[in-house]
């Protein structure tokens, strides 16, 4: 055998001289292993491109068992899936994960993926598929990866076609198992759902009587998205009562504890009231945009019946303000809940015959939503399917509602707009002319003691209606219109005051004896 010595030992049954096998080296380790992955790899390879996807899916599951049982994993992992049920309904957990992810990307993610966001003027960045990041959370560490199991490239033909199907993946040393399972996926989706929210573009929907018979059709409230600029800073009126509904918003959103101990639903009533043109729909409007809330407007003379009224509001979200403007007009909900009419003989005659003629298509879609309804709906056990909704009232005449709609309770906090101030026209002025003092206010403060002008003629009076118009021309337009306003009730009050003075008495004496004479002879 040359150089080559080899070292022989005794077997102990024939006593023949077997060699002993040489250690392998450290290369030649490497090298085997090297070979059997390739050959792994390879026939992974093949299995991946040519097999079918429920096999392929097989192998991948038990190849992973197999590797569990060769090498016992210290992790844990927590899929988290983007479609669950069997319609594919969202996770609303993966929703709130992607978005607290999102907050996650800037330290630790290298790929990212941008679609456009829901305003269009920016980006929504997200993990790229099998992207990782690291997350901390009471001393432990966290690690969460974007995944995806890859659909059926053959054409599907289900309704619900075979497409790749996203989850995140957490994964964590199984010594924190109970802190996952107590604390930290509660922190996760609280937090997400908090960024969503701040994220998120606020809509304003609307009910229809539509078509309700469309297939599609998953709600019966329509949206658009809610732009409306109005804010406490722009609203005219008086600043300590604004401060004051600002802080019992505020208040309000921050109450859901409080709420739950005195066990109350977490929602709260405001009835708005005042003359037209002293900003009502502007409040709502601030008011949605102070606390960041959607607006759910709400027209009862489209809704059916009591029924369909419930269902409008579990559809409703939270963070929500719902909407009945003017409700004196939208249905008979006035002090008399029952109306005794007189009818004359011929409407008698008509209202037969009305009853044998066939129903109208007015008449059948004719709301039924009755008092006891819109009640049970504000405070019933119904209103208390979803937490942090305000529900706002809006009428000009606060002496036809019915004393059980706008009870405390119902409409816990009552807000009087009422008509134009000096300090509300000074707000006015500073948002129309950028002015903040002039020396014209001092003459309109007087008028103000007199004159009684809704919010919404002082601003039209401020307008400029012209580019090259000063500010001064505007003031002296609001003075003469509040002069003209203050003339024409003067004029109307004297009217009143002569159709109210008693008649006047006339002595016998001096009456003419001509028209004495005449009253006699008209006697005989």
């Amino acid at each position: 055998m040359g150089s080559i010595t080899r070292k022989y030992k005794m077997n102990r049954n024939d006593g023949k001289a077997v060699p002993r096998k040489k250690p392998m080296t450290m290369t030649e380790i490497l090298t085997s292993t090297s070979s059997t992955l390739a050959t792994i790899m390879f026939a992974w390879s093949i299995i991946r491109q040519y097999s079918p996807q429920g096999l392929r899916q097989y192998f991948q599951t038990y190849f992973s068992k197999f590797m569990d049982y060769i090498y016992p994993s210290p992790y844990v992992r927590i899929a988290i899936y983007e479609f669950v049920g069997d319609r594919f309904s969202r996770n609303k957990a993966f929703a709130a994960v992607e978005a607290y992810l999102s907050d996650k990307l800037s330290d630790d993610a290298k790929r990212l993926k941008a679609e456009v966001g829901e305003s269009k003027n920016n980006f929504s960045l997200s993990m790229d598929e099998y992207e990782r990041v690291t997350d901390e959370y009471e001393n432990a560490e966290f690690w969460w990866t974007s995944s995806k199991i890859a659909g059926s490239a053959t054409k599907s033909l289900s309704l619900y076609p075979d497409t790749d199907r996203r989850f995140y993946q957490l994964k964590f040393h199984k010594k924190h198992r109970e802190l996952v399972k107590e604390s930290y996926l509660k922190h996760v989706l609280k937090e997400g759902k908090e960024i969503r929210v701040n994220r998120r573009r606020r809509k304003l929907y609307t009910n229809g009587t539509g078509n309700r018979w469309l297939i599609h059709r998953s709600t019966t409230w329509s949206e658009v998205y809610f732009e409306h600029p109005a804010s406490f800073d722009t609203i005219g009126m008086d600043p300590i009562k604004k401060q004051e509904i600002i802080e019992d918003l505020l208040t309000f959103s921050q109450s859901k504890e409080y709420y739950a101990r005195i066990g109350k639903a977490w929602k709260r009533g405001y009835l708005l009231y005042g003359p037209p043109g002293t900003g009502k729909s502007t409040m709502i409007a601030a008011m949605a945009n102070l606390l960041n809330y959607d607006v759910y407007d709400l027209e009862l003379t489209a809704v059916k019946d009591n029924t369909e009224l419930r269902k409008l509001l579990i559809e409703t979200t939270s963070k929500s303000i719902i909407v009945i403007e003017d409700i004196d007009c939208s249905l008979e909900f006035t002090k008399q809940r029952k109306i005794v009419e007189k009818k004359s003989s011929n409407e008698e005659k008509e209202k037969k015959k009305a009853i044998k003629e066939p129903k109208k298509e007015e008449e059948e879609v004719k709301s039924k939503v009755t008092l006891s309804g819109l009640l049970n709906f504000i405070d019933g056990i119904w209103s208390a399917c979803g937490g942090e909704r305000l529900i706002v009232f809006t009428t000009n005449h606060l002496e036809k509602l019915d004393p059980a709609l706008i009870r405390r309770g119902r409409m816990d906090k009552h807000i009087e707009l009422s008509y134009c101030s000096y300090e509300a026209f000074k707000v006015l002025a500073k948002n129309y002319l950028n002015v903040e003092t002039h020396e014209l206010f001092e003459e309109i403060k007087e008028l103000f003691n007199n004159v009684k002008m809704s919010p919404a003629d002082v601003a039209e009076n401020l307008m400029p209606k012209s580019r090259e118009e000063a500010e001064e021309h505007a003031l002296r337009r609001l003075i003469g219109s509040l002069e003209e306003t203050k003339r024409v009730a003067e004029e109307k009050k004297k009217e009143k005051s002569k159709e109210t003075s008693p008649p006047k008495i006339v002595d016998e004496k001096e009456r003419p004896s001509e028209i004495v004479k005449e009253e006699e002879s008209s006697l005989e």
